[in-house]
């Protein structure tokens, strides 16, 4: 049986003992998207929205095991996660 544990690395759970995304990563994601390069954005948008993207990649983690554990697989892979998708986007 497949654990989100095993995917992520670590423990799921209340957010403070997993990973969290680097908040360099999330600005400049969030930078390679803007349509004026003097956008700035403020610590505290940027931590929110890092908190989101690690909340969405946990969801999909544990969307796709499920669905792999339905389908009686032992891995997890880009199809589990296709078919989890479109559910999980109109979630967020």
């Amino acid at each position: 049986m497949l654990h989100p544990e095993l995917i992520l690395g670590g423990p799921v759970g209340n957010g403070t003992d997993s990973l969290p995304f680097l908040q360099e990563l999330v600005s400049r994601l969030l930078h390679l998207h803007f349509r004026d390069c003097k956008t700035k954005v403020s610590g505290d948008a940027l931590q929110l929205m890092a908190e989101l993207l690690r909340i969405f990649v946990i969801e999909a983690a544990v969307r796709g095991v499920w669905q792999a554990q339905a389908e009686n697989l032992d891995v997890v892979n880009v199809d589990q996660l296709e078919k989890v998708l479109p559910q999980l986007l109109l979630d967020f």
